[in-house]
């Protein structure tokens, strides 16, 4: 599992003794609201809130013995109390301990989740900011388009990390649902009271309209939220293998002193926080596709979504949790070379700005038909022949008669794609004005982190 991995505080919450921890809460909390209604008495509550304790090993013997792993909790609990132990658990189903913990579980991973979203973000928002005219070549299908800057690339990737974030909090209150509402969720030996006392100490909100199980759409909701979120990070690393390429140069991770690339041969330096957190990402669509499919259950419940969940619910939360806190190491330590940059943008001869140039000449009178085969062939000439892109474009009649030399120079500026900068940051930027307010503001970098060829 993904969880040995992982910070170690995502990991706790997906201990045994961390689930029953939950599991005990709740019943004393039923306990505590029967004892209200006279249905127990008061003092066989603070009996067993003083007594009960959990033993892990203990629960594990009763397993399986009986197969059922809430009758062991029930009964190791219960041995823990004494004679007041047979109040636990009146009126339950197994999926009213089970689902609100669950619930409790998915809250606290949330939580995580987010913090690690947040500093994901503040890490983007500062590397954009840095970066705002670094000039650099946008690619299309792998061929050089048009000019941009690194920042406005890395703007892009911290408005979709701020999307992310929102589509976080939202299924992490979707799923902050419990029910204690019996069999089939009609309160046939458990009072609605009972239901609301124990959601309301616990913090969560109750199914309107649960069967024996809280609805899994809510569950599919968050697992595709956390795919998501791992497709943005994916889309990130995937540019910075790409940059990293030998033949692109362009930005590279982090590399410290001591680190090796490769047991053959010592020059290499390999993407490998990129590469696996792309490999991640596919397992994490994996599982909200393994979610999605608990959503339809045989009637009132069925178990064939118990199985599915044990698995993905700790390893597609620490697989998150762990690529956020990789990947944001990464950004905050890339190294960018904007020389490198430069020197590629420049390689083209100038014909990325081949637009500017077909746009001028129909503005002088042109039919864009021929403007487009006269810009074409002054392209393809500075491509294949290794001229600059102004020269061809001098050196062609119709062109030539149409615009001058100094108005070609002027076109093919690559400041001239920067008229906007200001705009689309403050669009892309903007963005994460909720999360500031929610304390993901920037922060000093770490002392000791390393950036080569940054301006």
């Amino acid at each position: 599992m993904i969880a040995r991995y992982t910070r170690p505080a995502m990991g706790r919450i997906w201990t045994d003794a961390a689930r029953y921890a939950h599991w005990l809460e709740i019943e004393i909390l039923v306990c505590e609201a029967l004892a209200v209604r006279g249905t127990i008495p008061k003092a066989a509550v603070r009996t067993v809130r003083r007594r009960a304790r959990i033993d892990v090993a203990r629960i594990a013997a009763l397993e399986a013995e009986v197969k059922h792993d809430v009758i062991a909790f029930v009964t190791q609990v219960a041995e823990s109390v004494g004679p007041e132990g047979r109040f636990l658990h009146l009126g339950l189903t197994s999926s009213d301990v089970l689902d609100t913990g669950f619930a409790l579980q998915l809250h606290e991973a949330g939580r995580l989740l987010l913090a690690g979203q947040d500093l994901l973000i503040a890490t983007l928002r500062r590397l954009a900011r840095r970066h705002k005219r670094t000039l650099m070549i946008g690619r299309t299908h792998g061929m050089h388009a048009e000019p941009i800057t690194f920042g406005l690339k890395v703007a892009g990737w911290h408005a979709e990390a701020v999307r992310n974030r929102e589509r976080l909090e939202r299924a992490a209150r979707q799923v902050a649902v419990g029910k204690v509402s019996g069999v089939v969720g009609v309160f046939g030996n458990v009072a609605p009271e009972v239901e609301a006392h124990v959601l309301r100490r616990l913090g969560l909100m109750p199914e309107p309209l649960a069967t024996q199980v809280v609805a899994r759409d809510r569950h599919a909701e968050f697992f595709a939220a956390l795919a998501l979120a791992g497709a943005g990070l994916e889309r990130i690393a995937v540019e910075i293998r790409h940059l990293q390429r030998t033949e692109v140069g362009e930005a590279e991770e982090p590399f410290s002193e001591k680190q090796k690339g490769s047991s053959a041969m010592p020059h290499k330096r390999n993407p490998i926080v990129a590469e696996n957190t792309v490999g991640l990402a596919r397992l994490l669509r994996a599982y909200a596709g393994a979610a999605l499919e608990d959503v339809a259950l045989w009637h009132e419940r069925d178990i064939s979504h118990s199985s599915v969940e044990r698995v993905i619910a700790p390893d597609a939360t620490c697989a998150l949790d762990f690529m956020l806190a990789r990947m944001t190491a990464v950004l905050d330590g890339l190294v960018v070379r904007p020389e490198r940059m430069r020197e590629n943008l420049d390689r083209s001869h100038g014909v990325v700005l081949s637009e500017d140039v077909l746009l001028a000449l129909v503005r002088a009178g042109a039919r864009r038909e021929e403007a487009y085969r006269w810009v074409q062939r002054a392209a393809h000439a500075a491509w294949d022949g290794g001229t600059r892109f102004a020269d061809a474009l001098a050196a062609d009649p119709e062109v030539r008669a149409r615009l001058a030399p100094a108005q070609i120079a002027a076109l093919l500026d690559p400041a001239r794609h920067l008229a906007h900068l200001d705009l689309l940051f403050h669009r892309a930027l903007g963005t994460n004005r909720g999360t500031r307010r929610r304390g993901a503001t920037d922060r000093p970098r770490p002392a000791g982190a390393t950036r080569g060829g940054v301006r």
